[in-house]
């Protein structure tokens, strides 16, 4: 028989992504002043390298990243992640500050070309969590609505914003830094979307939290779902150290293969495999050490994230510690107090530094027991 039989039209997977770049990354210098902050190695991978993955992983295969300056690092990381992933990456550079949602409308031809799913995730660049972006394609594909936002609990409510939301998700209303308890669900920071809520916005400077999202709860478009597992924004020191606990975390109930195990090894630490580790040297809990560190005898390291090529000499104590590429921290040296080394630091041996941010290429050869202290 010559009776064409109509072809089923396979449910199409989201293929596009977002992710709000940004501007310098102020709250994460001096560690950004040598490198642009998605490409800042969170537990030995650039922070956006854990957003990409996750996205990939659901079958996305076009990313967009709304960038308001374009370094050359990026460009040549772009590159990388194209070539290992076999995806798109595009830049859409922003001329002046366009908010939160202004981006949207910047992007709106890559988002809405061959976008046969008529959805795009959109991320906000220095979020870290466990990424259920599977779970989040079924329940907005159930609820058919415009818009659908991750949620997180957090304990303390009046730091934030909060959401109100009904039983089946349907966001009622926002409510800023709320003084007596109303919800503890606030905003992660991770959203999918219909490309209809691109007409929505007006190309100028625009917040997709305070002029987009009341209006879509408003029309009862916008939904919720909260998620399970931790989340973190890293954006600033203090953070970035509790993300990496908390992600560290995650790997280990996760059974994951990517912990280190030895018997000089406390707790989740996370070892690049090319990092040269005293055996006499006790790790952990809450580190990580990334490719080609040097990590020498009767070093003591506890929450602290030590990056490419640096080096701990000889009995050294550093907790609560960022030490950024290519630093060196000499002999019996204490550092602790959220202290950020930038990029090629050298503290001289025997010296005691405290909640010190140390600028890149800085030699430091007295103590600073200060907190708060910025050496330049």
């Amino acid at each position: 028989s010559n009776l064409k039989i109509p072809k089923q039209k396979k449910m199409s997977k989201v293929n596009k992504a977002l992710i709000l770049v940004g501007g310098f990354g102020t709250r994460l210098r001096p560690l950004t002043l040598s490198c642009p902050k998605p490409l800042v190695d969170f537990a030995n991978k650039p922070i956006v390298a854990h957003q990409i993955e996750a996205l990939v992983k659901v079958g996305v295969t076009e990313i967009v990243l709304a960038i308001s300056y374009k370094p050359d690092a990026m460009l040549e990381y772009i590159k990388k992640v194209e070539e290992q992933f076999k995806i798109k990456v595009t830049c859409s550079q922003e001329i002046e500050p366009m908010g939160t949602a202004g981006p949207l409308k910047l992007a709106e031809q890559h988002l809405t070309k061959d976008n046969d799913s008529g959805m795009f995730f959109v991320f906000n660049s220095d979020v870290i969590c466990e990424f259920p972006l599977t779970k989040m394609i079924e329940f907005h594909k159930n609820h058919k609505k415009e818009g659908t936002i991750l949620l997180t609990q957090v304990e303390d409510p009046s730091k934030y914003g909060v959401v109100v939301y009904e039983d089946d998700g349907k966001i009622k209303r926002f409510v800023e830094k709320p003084k007596e308890f109303i919800s503890n669900k606030i905003n992660a920071g991770l959203y999918l979307f219909n490309t209809d809520i691109i007409k929505r916005i007006e190309p100028r400077p625009t917040s997709i939290e305070r002029e987009i999202f009341p209006k879509m709860a408003e029309d009862q478009n916008l939904y919720s779902m909260v998620m399970d597992g931790f989340w973190m924004d890293i954006g600033q020191p203090k953070d970035f150290l509790i993300g990496t606990r908390l992600y560290l975390e995650s790997l280990k109930k996760a059974n994951s293969n990517l912990l280190s195990t030895s018997e000089n090894i406390l707790g989740n630490v996370i070892i690049d495999p090319s990092a040269k580790v005293h055996k006499d040297a006790v790790i952990g809990p809450n580190v990580s050490i990334g490719p080609n560190c040097v990590i020498e005898e009767g070093v003591r390291l506890k929450n602290c994230c030590v990056m490419t090529g640096s080096t701990v000499k000889a009995h050294s104590w550093v907790s609560d510690t960022i030490i950024g590429w290519q630093s060196v921290v000499g002999k019996w040296v204490r550092i602790e107090g959220v202290t950020v080394l930038a990029e090629d630091v050298v503290i001289k041996d025997e010296l005691y530094i405290n909640g010190a941010s140390i600028l890149p290429h800085k030699a430091v050869s007295n103590s600073v027991p200060d907190k708060g202290t910025i050496l330049m």
